[in-house]
């Protein structure tokens, strides 16, 4: 048995760039997070057609290892442990969204922060299959996946803002400012009771600044 540790450091820096394209630059701009939400089109979402299957996820980085693997090493509070190769083995991790420590990685989902079909009705539905499966394995922009304990997961399922947030409050705030910044990343949309709620807890935030990401498209 061998911690990763030469081989997580080629899938979070460099096998992955080919994914997803150029990371944020070191001098990126910051801004506040209502700026962000401004700039998003508000439109009525439009889920008609989603299937989970047209956002082709998880894809293979080599070494036996998947993109679901590389957001486990990534984010391993302490490193996992695993043969020569992935899946990956027992470690710690801590879900953002209940503040859970949890050590098997059995026990963890890969959230897509702003889920695949939220994707899809927010404007995902015209992008090409290639570019779907850009955003479903996006691992050039940290908050766009998250390992989660897969009931947090599963409790918020496809909702938005509006209708689910995670139960740990002080992860709120943090959450809030990562969904529009993956939506400002991928030019998504908000529905109007999304952007009222999302304009309300930025605000109430305090209007945190974020490193605008990079577009992705």
């Amino acid at each position: 048995m061998r911690r990763i540790g030469v081989f997580a450091a080629l899938v979070v820096g460099v096998l992955v760039v080919g994914l997803v394209g150029p990371l944020s630059p070191a001098n990126a701009e910051t801004r506040g997070i209502l700026s962000l939400l401004r700039t998003l089109s508000v439109q009525s979402e439009n889920g008609a057609g989603y299937d989970r299957d047209l956002f082709p996820h998880w894809d293979y980085l080599g070494d036996e290892c998947d993109v679901r693997d590389a957001v486990l090493i990534q984010e391993a509070r302490r490193g996992p442990v695993t043969g020569d190769s992935c899946p990956v083995g027992t470690g710690r991790w801590f879900s953002a969204f209940d503040g859970v420590t949890v050590r098997n990685p059995s026990e963890l989902d890969v959230d897509h922060l702003v889920p695949l079909a939220e994707a899809w009705g927010s404007g995902a539905r015209s992008w090409t299959t290639a570019v779907r499966e850009r955003f479903a394995n996006d691992l050039g922009y940290s908050r766009t996946l998250i390992a989660v304990t897969a009931s947090s997961n599963r409790s918020k399922g496809d909702q938005d803002p509006a209708e689910w947030l995670p139960p740990r409050t002080s992860y709120r705030c943090t959450y809030v400012s990562s969904w529009i910044a993956v939506k400002y990343r991928w030019q998504l949309s908000v529905d109007v009771r999304e952007e009222a709620a999302l304009r309300v807890l930025a605000t109430n935030c305090g209007n945190p600044t974020i490193v605008v990401p990079a577009r992705a498209r």
